[in-house]
């Protein structure tokens, strides 16, 4: 894996941009706005990086990171990425997103939701439940005690193992939650959403999540 596509270069797929560049990887960046509007960023990460539309990055990337706002969900190209395994780091907020009725009844998952669009891609959930700014402030070598761990959820074996190796590289160790159907576990408003957590710790908030539902 030498490319990595980002459909979305706002906080989080920014800061997956350092940390890609950093560690080696080409990136192809992509917003909804245009190229153009991403000359700043392309000239602070250098010759690695370029700017692209979401269909060329979705194209370029050996894996993607889908970090846009979930309404827009449906806009993210659909046959240049099966295939591949796709990072979704998106969380539900109805203030921002609307209401989306099957997460309002916790029918399904965000990431679900993805998986759906890209019937023929191997989502994984990642990245979601951590501030932008600490991705690159809190990243440590492998083995460093008490290390920052993250949350991921998927479906396919082998899509989360190359997800755990890429967090690894980036310095974070990794807890499966499992399914994608598991991705509540780590969603706006539970325990592990948000601070920082060593794998232990972050294994007992995952237990500890409660629905929405079970909240009110």
């Amino acid at each position: 894996m030498k490319t990595i596509g980002l459909i979305g270069a706002g906080h989080i797929g920014s800061q997956v941009a350092r940390l890609a560049v950093k560690n080696g990887y080409d990136v192809v960046l992509s917003n909804s706005r245009g190229p153009d509007t991403l000359k700043d960023l392309v000239a602070e990460l250098g010759p690695r990086a370029r700017a692209a539309t979401p269909v060329e990055a979705a194209k370029a990337g050996d894996l993607v990171v889908v970090t846009i706002p979930l309404k827009a969900y449906e806009s993210v190209p659909v046959e240049p990425l099966a295939g591949k395994v796709v990072i979704d780091t998106n969380n539900y907020y109805p203030q921002r997103d609307g209401h989306i009725r099957e997460l309002d009844d916790e029918s399904t998952t965000t990431a679900e939701l993805l998986q759906a669009h890209l019937p023929k891609s191997k989502v994984v959930k990642a990245f979601n439940h951590i501030y932008a700014a600490e991705l690159t402030t809190h990243g440590q070598p492998a083995g460093t005690p008490n290390r920052r761990a993250l949350v991921i959820a998927g479906d396919d074996a082998g899509s989360k193992a190359t997800v755990t190796k890429l967090l690894d590289q980036f310095g974070f160790d990794t807890v499966d939650v499992g399914k994608l159907s598991e991705g509540w576990r780590i969603q706006r408003d539970t325990p592990g959403y948000g601070p920082r957590r060593n794998a232990e710790e972050l294994k007992k908030d995952l237990a500890a999540a409660k629905r929405y539902r079970d909240t009110r």
